[in-house]
């Protein structure tokens, strides 16, 4: 008996309930505001323009109770239709859907009118309900997270990915953007142009370096996607790394560029031969002579201490790529993106099985322009053209019919811009007679935001390098590079002289802009 008392004494009932509790899990319920969505369903039935207040807030799914979701389909249905939304009518309503007993019949929603006497806070109501809502939403992702991250056949950044765009998917779909007035948004306009006076040149984007191409463009602009294409040997990247040199050293713009053929090593490489313009093929061997390596090292202090970021990441995925821009943007804000190039690029593993080529580069065209207008940053890529423009007559200007495996590409991007060097087809003279050694062309054929213009640029082959057609560069025709040896009909025929000793550029090394033939006496590559 005394053992009996001590065992009372000890265990009374707060007691022992605390003691179920944690041997079996606190039970917990889902977030709920059960009261709020009877008075909002209520309010919605007895005043006729209570709807037009939260029906940019509310979904049916906001609502905890399965017969308030049915209920509010209802309701949203009579206002579809432009019927009146009281008590008679929406029960009328449920009993054609056939969901009158699953609403909780006739007297149910009687009741629901009876709880209210105006819709006066209906708005704040809704408010709360939807927050409890996406706090459920969190709560199941959380959970499938979680489920998914104890399976061995998972890919985590698979999962990394579904579980930013889950959270981001929620924010986005609750979180409307109301309407602003005019008022407000004129404000907005004028400050932006008041902050756009003090801008230098009046480049309101990344600045490209380039002072004719920047006049047009007004620099790389927020949110914008570019395609740069051209075909093999017009200078695509050596391009993009002038840009990326310009806005990283000149401007001290952070940028990143993800390189899917060229290792890293390569590429500062190339940089290096422009900044310190030292012949590129003099770089790859290291035959420097000293004054060549004091040349080098007082040239590249800048190059070497600019918020330049290098990923060489061989078949990046999209869902790989998203995850390292999030990251550099939060770690560095990179003010540029730049891909080369995109063709190399995979799509999402799970989509990509049975779908061909196109519709990937449309979904991976899709998801650069997303990433652009999700970091508000411009984006670049780099982008291949068919072999369309070598069969065509004439001076083999691309076209935006060229482009390569996709229409998605032209229809996605903000800028399409494509790369000509008329040289390289043995072209020698544009059509007002100037000599077009050394030239390169940026045609400019699709510009959402501004005006269609070709705008022409020096290009210097041994330094790997574009710069302003005005600059008093040196230049070196290719007649010089190549001697002799030169392709009598480089755009047509292939004779060379018969002791010219062919030397095939390997994309291997990196050469992504080689010359198609080969180059005679040894001599380096201009591009």
């Amino acid at each position: 008996m005394a053992e009996n008392q001590s065992y009372n004494k000890d265990w009374s009932p707060s007691k022992r309930s605390a003691g179920i509790k944690q041997s079996i899990g606190v039970g917990k319920l889902p977030p709920q505001a059960v009261d709020l969505e009877e008075a909002v369903l209520g309010a919605l039935m007895i005043e006729k323009d209570a709807l037009t207040a939260v029906v940019d807030i509310l979904k049916p799914d906001s609502f905890y109770k399965d017969a308030h979701k049915v209920i509010y389909d209802a309701i949203l249905e009579l206002f579809n239709k432009s019927e009146p939304i009281d008590l008679l009518t929406v029960t009328n309503q449920l009993r054609k859907n056939g969901k009158l007993e699953i609403a909780g019949g006739a007297y149910y929603i009687t009741e629901l009118t009876s709880r209210v006497s105006s819709a006066a806070n209906i708005e704040y109501h809704a408010r709360i309900i939807t927050e409890q809502a996406m706090k459920r939403d969190m709560i199941r992702i959380s959970s499938e997270i979680q489920r998914d991250a104890y399976e061995d056949t998972t890919d985590v950044f698979e999962l990394l990915d579904k579980m930013e765009s889950s959270l981001f998917e929620i924010s986005e779909s609750n979180i409307r953007k109301n309407y602003s007035d005019m008022k407000s948004i004129m404000r907005e306009a004028i400050l932006e142009l008041e902050g756009k006076k003090g801008q230098k040149d009046g480049l309101t984007g990344v600045p490209s370096g380039f002072t004719a191409l920047d006049r047009v463009t007004s620099g790389w602009q927020k949110a914008d996607l570019v395609i740069i294409a051209a075909r093999p040997a017009m200078g695509k990247t050596a391009f993009v790394l002038s840009v990326l040199r310009n806005a990283a050293v000149d401007h001290n713009r952070p940028v990143a560029i993800f390189s899917l053929e060229m290792s890293s090593v390569q590429l500062v490489n190339r940089l290096i031969s422009s900044e310190a313009e030292l012949d590129s093929e003099k770089i790859k061997k290291g035959n420097l002579a000293d004054y060549e390596w004091e040349q080098l090292i007082h040239k590249t202090s800048k190059l070497s201490s600019a918020p330049l970021f290098v990923d060489d990441t061989p078949a990046l995925t999209i869902l790989e790529l998203r995850a390292k821009c999030r990251r550099l943007k939060a770690q560095s804000d990179i003010q540029m993106i730049v891909i080369d190039y995109l063709q190399l690029m995979s799509g999402d593993s799970k989509a990509g099985g049975g779908g061909n080529r196109e519709q990937e580069i449309s979904s991976i065209s899709r998801s650069l322009k997303m990433i652009a207008k999700e970091l508000s940053v411009p984006v670049i890529a780099l982008s291949q053209l068919s072999r369309a423009v070598e069969t065509r007559g004439g001076d083999k200007r691309p076209q935006l019919s060229d482009l390569r495996e996709s229409g998605a590409i032209e229809q996605d991007a903000d800028i399409v811009m494509f790369l000509y060097r008329p040289e390289y087809y043995g072209i020698t003279e544009d059509e007002d007679g100037n000599s077009t050694a050394g030239v390169g062309e940026v045609i400019i054929a699709k510009h959402r935001n501004g005006s269609l213009e070709n705008v022409k640029l020096r290009f210097i082959g041994k330094y790997t390098k574009f710069c302003d057609l005005e600059m008093n560069v040196p230049y070196q025709p290719q007649e010089a590079l190549y001697g002799n040896k030169f392709p009598s009909s480089v755009g047509g025929g292939n004779s060379f002289d018969e002791n010219t000793t062919i030397r095939l550029q390997s994309k291997a090394n990196g050469n992504d802009d080689s010359f198609p033939g080969g180059f005679g006496n040894n001599e380096p590559a201009p591009f």
